[in-house]
């Protein structure tokens, strides 16, 4: 890995930020370019190489591959469920000419790997809600969820067609402590742990019994090394793979958290993301995962929750 030069988009992000800093540990940071469309954080811009990228710029993107000599690509840049309900051609625009840029690119400069995370919004209303399957009935209610479908479509042509090594994960709803909620329906999950940590009240804009999977940051950052560290063979799936790690609703979340911070209020009222979340799975199954690279999940609502709210304390 010592000879990889890594490219990150979307650097400054959930995903992101949580990546660029453990890639840095681990590789280096002459070796982790860094790049988003502003510099919105201080933690990636000023730790190490740090580019101002539009990935819907081509030239900018090869400028950048060439100038570092670019192995690797992490393509995080993306318009969210929520957001992109406000924005919806604009959120097809940037997900999916972005990632058709990034895999034109890999094509041409023979890169050795891509990543691009896939979403459980590819799923639908019609979709087996509980335990959904690898492959299943998909009907994205969303243009989120819309424009990860055809990426993942999309993912498997320039592997099949043109051999790019591409590889995606169809991450749950995501936690972590080191950035703010970024306009996804499951950002609540986020935002939750700041108000309590914060001494606020939360107002929820999901009800208290809407269960959706979930998965701590840790968790998510470790699935993505592990899919992209095995051999090429071992990788079967080339749309994108089902992970998932607890499945919980607001309440019980708020429950958890109560244990930590007992004077913690909360109170509910769904709004748009209420339907979202509806059209969503409430469990998945990842067997998938599992059996083709060994993936397993570390932390439950226990471990996380407490994670979260010591971290954010500290911070």
């Amino acid at each position: 890995m010592s000879q990889e030069k890594i490219l990150i988009i979307g650097a400054c992000g959930q995903i992101g930020t949580a990546l660029t800093i453990c890639f840095r540990d681990v590789y280096g940071v002459d070796n982790v370019i860094a790049s988003d469309i502003i510099q919105s954080k201080q933690l990636i811009t000023e730790s190490g190489i740090f580019e101002i990228l539009d990935v819907l710029d081509a030239d900018r993107l090869n400028a950048i591959i060439d100038r570092y000599q670019i192995t690797h690509i992490y393509h995080l840049a993306a318009i969210l469920s929520a957001s992109g309900e406000n924005r919806p051609k604009f959120a097809w625009k940037l997900n999916i000419d972005g990632l058709i840029n990034v895999l034109d690119a890999a094509k041409e400069k023979k890169l050795k790997k891509i990543y691009w995370p896939s979403s459980i919004a590819v799923f639908g209303p019609n979709t087996p809600k509980d335990n959904t399957p690898q492959s299943t009935i998909m009907e994205p209610a969303t243009v989120y969820g819309i424009s990860k479908l055809a990426g993942e479509r999309w993912c498997e042509y320039y592997f099949k067609k043109y051999g790019v090594d591409v590889r995606s994960l169809r991450y749950p709803g995501l936690i972590g402590y080191k950035a703010l909620p970024g306009g996804g329906t499951t950002d609540y999950a986020v935002d939750i742990f700041h108000k309590a940590t914060n001494n606020e009240h939360f107002e929820c804009p999901l009800s208290e019994d809407t269960f959706l999977p979930m998965m701590y940051m840790p968790d998510a950052i470790k699935a993505t090394i592990d899919l992209m560290g095995v051999n090429k063979e071992k990788v079967k799936v080339r749309s994108a793979y089902n992970i998932t790690a607890v499945n919980f609703s607001p309440k019980q979340l708020a429950d958890e958290i109560k244990k930590h911070i007992p004077a913690f209020t909360i109170s509910y009222k769904p709004d748009f993301r209420q339907q979202i979340a509806d059209s969503w799975p409430k469990s998945i199954d990842d067997t998938a995962a599992r059996n083709d690279w060994g993936w397993q999940h570390e932390y439950d609502l226990v471990k996380m929750t407490k994670d979260m709210i010591d971290n954010l304390e500290m911070k």
